[in-house]
């Protein structure tokens, strides 16, 4: 097998404005990055596997976060932008994509060279998913112009940490000092 994209939670709850967990006009700039990555990994015959937020309408999560990507709404969904891509969908209800999902049998039967992660947002679910790839021994490449977050500070440390302490390589022409800020 070639790679393995993780697209995380490029979806409307985060990335549509007016939105409670909106990540910004910063997080939208990478969605033609996202685009391309997808493209150029699906040209090498990668797999690409959507991770999409999505919560009961009492999740725990919302004592610390607004309300958002509540199962069967439209904020669960891949924004329009990604939407046609036959990448398969994995939902999620906490930061790490393998948390209860069937991700990481997913991955034991694909068996990539590498896994990219990808999306939002970088100080959270990418980071966190990116963590738990590592623990499971996969190599891990996040390329920095397809991670956003709403902090910037916490995008920055974000990158770094999993960079010298999880151990995934940073590509693209971002490094964690050269960050939007």
């Amino acid at each position: 097998m070639a790679n393995v994209v993780l697209v995380v939670d490029m979806v409307v709850g985060f990335l549509e404005p007016g939105r409670n967990l909106y990540c910004g006009d910063e997080a939208r700039r990478i969605i033609p990055n996202v685009k391309r990555l997808i493209d150029e990994e699906r040209s090498k015959g990668s797999e690409v596997l959507f991770i999409c937020d999505t919560h009961d309408p009492d999740d725990l999560e919302f004592q610390m976060f607004p309300v958002h990507c509540i199962r069967g709404t439209d904020e669960t969904e891949v924004i329009a932008e990604l939407a046609g891509d036959p990448g398969d969908r994995i939902q999620k209800r906490r930061y790490s994509a393998f948390f209860e999902t069937d991700l990481e049998q997913r991955l034991a039967a694909l068996d990539p060279d590498k896994v990219i992660i990808c999306g939002v947002c970088t100080d959270i679910c990418v980071m966190h998913t990116t963590s738990d790839a590592r623990n499971r021994d996969y190599v891990v490449e996040v390329p920095t112009e397809c991670v956003a977050s709403f902090d910037p500070q916490a995008h920055r440390y974000a990158l770094e940490h999993m960079e010298k302490i999880l151990g995934a390589k940073l590509v693209g022409g971002m490094t964690p000092t050269a960050a939007p800020s």
